[in-house]
C-alpha cells in the first residue's frame, strides 16, 4: 500500500459538545463544587435536580427562584430513575463510588470530582462569549495549567468574537430562508465561508439589520462577499460605513485595506523626560499621522513628534468644551483613515479620563489602542529621591485627586503612619489640603514634599512639615504641574535626598527641619 495516513496519537479524549438541553442532569451534593456544576449545566438549558441534605448560598438562591429542583435528603437510589447524567461533589469517596458504580450498571454517564477513574468524562476549562464555547482539556493531568491556557487562548481572541457568531448566525438563518433548496447547500456553503474568511472580526461584529439586509441582497444576486461595500443606511453622503471603515489594528498590522480606515492610539507621555517614553509609545508617535496633545504635555516630548500636534485649548472653566474639540478632531481625521495618536499626560488611565475617551470613540466605532505612561504619582517621587514605599516606613500608597468632578476636595481616610499619601492637582489649594489632613489626624510634624515637573530638566521638590509647608512653599514659589507627597517616606533618604542631582540647589534648607 503506497498511501499513508498518520497514525493515532492515543490517550487522549473524545471531545464533543452535548446538546443537554431540555435533558435531566442529577448532581449529588450542594457545596460550592456542586455549584459550579450547576451553572455549567444551566448555561446548556439543561433540567437540573440537587439531591443534598444543605445547600451553600448559590444553590439555595437557585433553588428560591426555581432554576433547579431540590431534594432536600441524602442520595437514594431511586434519584437515577429518568436521569440522563449524574454528577457527583460530595466528600464521601465511598459513596461517590456506589453511586458511580450504580450509574455504570444502568448505562448512565456520570463524573464523580476529583476521583478520576470512576468519571467517564471530565470536565475542562471553558471560556464563553455569547455562542462561542472554547474548552481546554488535560485529560485530568494538569487541571490547574488548563485554566492558564485557556485564559491565554481567550485573551489572544480579537475583540466582539461572540458577537460575530451571532451576526453571522442571523446572516446564515436569513439566507436558508431565502434560499432554501438542498441543491445550493454548497453555494451557501462557499459564500459564508468567503464572507468569514475576508472580513475581519471586530467588523463582523458590528454587523446590524441594515448590513445583513444588504449582505442578503448581495448572496442572493450572486455577488462575491468580497466585493461587498456596506453603506451606511443613515446618512446619504454615500460614504463608507463605519462598520467597514473603522477598522481596529495592532501596531505591527498594516493598513492595507481599500476602504479608509483610521486607527487610533491612546498614548500615556509619561512624566516629561522623552527618554522615558516607554519604545511602543515612542513609535507611535513616529507613526501618527496628527498627534492630539494635552496642553500640559512638555516640549521636549513634542520635538520629537514629525506630523501635525493639534493641542487641546484648556483654560479655567472651559474644560468640557476642549474636550469635545479633540474629540472632533479625532473623528474628523479618523473618518480620513488617518493614524491618530491622543497623547496623554502620565498615564491615561490615572486621573487623566483615558476611559472616557475609550467610550467615546468606541461609540463611534473606534476601538483605542492602549499604551501605557509613567505615571506622575508613582515616578514621580521617586525620580525627585522620594520613595513611596520603604521596608519599615511606609507599605501601603494611597493615590488621590484634589480636583474632582465637581471642584471638591477629596474625602480623606484616617491617618496611618505606615501610608504614603499623594494627592495630584492640589497644589494651588494646598492650604485647604492641609487643613483637611489636620482634621483627619495627620501629625504637625508628618513630612510633605511638593514635587514639580518631575522628569523634565527643570524638576525641584519643596519640603516641609504638614505644618510649615504652606510658608515653605509660598516663599520658594511654584512652578506647576506638582503633586503632594505627604509621609514618612518623603524624607526616608535623609540628607541624601537633598543632595542628589535631581533636585534644584534652590530647594537646599527648604526640607523637613524647617
Amino acid at each position: 500500500m503506497s498511501q499513508t495516513f498518520r497514525d493515532p496519537q492515543g490517550g487522549g479524549s473524545l471531545i464533543v459538545a452535548w446538546q443537554a438541553k431540555a435533558r435531566s442532569i442529577l448532581i449529588v451534593g450542594g457545596g460550592a463544587v456542586a455549584a459550579g456544576r450547576v451553572f455549567n449545566a444551566l448555561e446548556a438549558d439543561a433540567q437540573v435536580t440537587v439531591v443534598a441534605p444543605k445547600l451553600c448560598p448559590e444553590l439555595e438562591y437557585r433553588a428560591q427562584v426555581q432554576q433547579i429542583t431540590w431534594r432536600n435528603r441524602t442520595f437514594e437510589d431511586s434519584d437515577l430513575d429518568g436521569s440522563d447524567m449524574v454528577l457527583t461533589a460530595i466528600s464521601d469517596a465511598s459513596e461517590s463510588r456506589r453511586i458511580a458504580d450504580t450509574c455504570k450498571q444502568r448505562r448512565i454517564p456520570v463524573n464523580a470530582a476529583d476521583i478520576n477513574d470512576l468519571c467517564d468524562f471530565w470536565f475542562m476549562s471553558t471560556h464563553r462569549d455569547h455562542s462561542v464555547q472554547i474548552a481546554v482539556s488535560t485529560n485530568s493531568k494538569a487541571p490547574r495549567l488548563a485554566n492558564r491556557i485557556r485564559r491565554q487562548i481567550a485573551s489572544s481572541l480579537p475583540r466582539g468574537t461572540g458577537q460575530a457568531v451571532e451576526q453571522i448566525g442571523r446572516l446564515r438563518k436569513r439566507i436558508r430562508e431565502a434560499d432554501p433548496r438542498p441543491e445550493n447547500s454548497k453555494r451557501r456553503m462557499t459564500w459564508l465561508t468567503q464572507l468569514c474568511d475576508y472580513w475581519p472580526i471586530e467588523q463582523l461584529a458590528k454587523l446590524d439589520s441594515d448590513n445583513i439586509d444588504s449582505l442578503l441582497d448581495a448572496y442572493v444576486q450572486d455577488h462575491d462577499p468580497q466585493s461587498v461595500r456596506i453603506r451606511d443606511t443613515s446618512e446619504s453622503s454615500g460614504m463608507p460605513s463605519p462598520v467597514l471603515a473603522n477598522r481596529t489594528h495592532t501596531p505591527d498590522t498594516p493598513n492595507t485595506g481599500e476602504v479608509n480606515q483610521g486607527r487610533l492610539i491612546l498614548v500615556g507621555a509619561g512624566v516629561g523626560d522623552p527618554e522615558l517614553l516607554t519604545v511602543r509609545a515612542h513609535r507611535a508617535l513616529k507613526e501618527a499621522d496628527i498627534v492630539l496633545a494635552d496642553k500640559l504635555i512638555p516640549e521636549a516630548v513634542l520635538d520629537i513628534i514629525d506630523c501635525e500636534i493639534y493641542t487641546a485649548r484648556k483654560f479655567p472653566g472651559a474644560a468640557s468644551e476642549a474636550q469635545d474639540d479633540l474629540y472632533r478632531r479625532g473623528l474628523e481625521e479618523l473618518a480620513k483613515g488617518k493614524c491618530v495618536v491622543r497623547l496623554k499626560q502620565g498615564d491615561p488611565f490615572v486621573y487623566g479620563r483615558g476611559g472616557e475617551e475609550v467610550l467615546f470613540f468606541r461609540s463611534h466605532g473606534y476601538e483605542s489602542e492602549m499604551v501605557p505612561g509613567l505615571s506622575s504619582a508613582i515616578n514621580g517621587p521617586g525620580l525627585c529621591g522620594i520613595p513611596v514605599t520603604h521596608r519599615g516606613v511606609a507599605d501601603q500608597v494611597l493615590v488621590m485627586s484634589g480636583a474632582n468632578r465637581n471642584g471638591d476636595l477629596p474625602t480623606v481616610p484616617q491617618f496611618v503612619a505606615t501610608r504614603t499619601l499623594v494627592i495630584l492637582m492640589a497644589v494651588k489649594r494646598l492650604e485647604q489640603v492641609v487643613d483637611l489632613l489636620a482634621e483627619h489626624g495627620f501629625p504637625a510634624d508628618l513630612p510633605v514634599a511638593i514635587v514639580e515637573r518631575a522628569g523634565c530638566s527643570d524638576q525641584r521638590t519643596v519640603r516641609g512639615s504638614l505644618q510649615t509647608i504652606v510658608d515653605v512653599v509660598a516663599r520658594a514659589g511654584h512652578n506647576p504641574p506638582g503633586l503632594i507627597v505627604a509621609g514618612y517616606s518623603v524624607n526616608v533618604l535623609s540628607d541624601a535626598a537633598i543632595q542628589d542631582r535631581y533636585l534644584d540647589p534652590s530647594t537646599l534648607g527648604l526640607h523637613s527641619s524647617e
